[in-house]
């Protein structure tokens, strides 16, 4: 058994949060930066540099990368021979969100009730999934949602003799339907299988896959790859301004299902897809 104070919780929550606000994954800039390179057209092309440049002047600058700073979204898988001490795990996680947002001046998006709609002032609380895992360590994944492609989200439970091309279709029709509104090119999260709440789970775990990684079983890989060169035909193309490049990255994450249903979610996510890691 290994003993965890739950400050270094806090104080990991905090830093990550921080960071992936400053700073996207080093495979999708690249993408972005290859994606620039294709576009033939002026104004796509010029699109897709503006970009590039905001992602330099947020590193020289030290700001972050997108004016939404998001809703904290919290990947943990906690070992099993884990034993936190000196408070509760999610107490800690949301202390560090709250610190990580207002000492680091992100901004605050957070309303406390979905009507009454105060600003709770911290970005607190967190969305927190958790998972227990073997071993005696900690690996926690922050995730800054912004909602401008959060809203463009969808889920639909297909019936199960659904097949192959009717779940592509569907995330060509969300992708369309979303037009420039998600801040193309967007990466996009596929969920398919579990029930209504873990398939959109696995959409947005699909976001946090490494956009180098492609799903591992080769008949999703195919699909990840046919819905890409499908949404990129759309011709939304930048910000909406038309051009090769509507989407960087699509990647699913499936699960099992019940033999009466076939659940499909599509996590739209804008160009900044952030996310960091670490391990206590």
């Amino acid at each position: 058994m290994r003993e965890i104070d739950v400050k270094l919780i806090e104080d990991m929550v905090c830093r990550l949060c921080v960071s992936s606000n400053k700073k996207i994954p080093d495979d999708l800039a690249g993408l972005i930066r290859q994606a620039a390179e294709r576009e033939t057209d002026a104004l796509p092309r010029e699109m897709m540099n503006g970009l590039i440049e905001n992602l330099r002047a947020a590193r020289d600058l030290d700001i972050p990368v997108c004016q939404d700073t998001g809703m904290a979204v919290i990947f943990a898988e906690v070992g099993q021979d884990v034993h936190f001490t000196g408070g509760y795990f999610e107490d800690s996680v949301n202390k560090g969100v709250a610190r990580g947002y207002t000492e680091g001046y992100l901004r605050c998006s957070i309303v406390g009730d979905p009507l009454r709609r105060k600003n709770t002032g911290d970005n607190t609380p967190a969305v927190i999934h958790t998972r227990i895992v073997p071993g005696d360590k900690v690996n926690l994944t922050v995730m800054p949602k912004g909602f401008g492609s959060e809203n463009m989200s969808r889920l639909k439970m297909l019936n199960p003799s659904a097949e192959r091309e009717e779940i592509i279709d569907y995330v060509v029709e969300t992708v369309t339907a979303a037009g420039s509104n998600p801040c193309p090119p967007s990466v996009i999260g596929v969920g398919i299988g579990g029930d209504f709440e873990y398939c959109a789970i696995l959409a947005k775990k699909a976001l946090i896959r490494p956009v180098s990684q492609a799903n591992p079983d080769e008949f999703y890989r195919e699909m990840e790859k046919e819905m890409l060169r499908r949404v990129n035909l759309l011709d939304i193309g930048p910000q909406g301004f038309k051009g090769k490049t509507t989407a960087l990255s699509v990647a699913i994450e499936a699960a099992a299902t019940h033999i009466a249903g076939l659940p499909v979610a599509v996590n739209m996510s804008c160009h900044a897809s952030r996310h960091m890691s670490a391990v206590i």
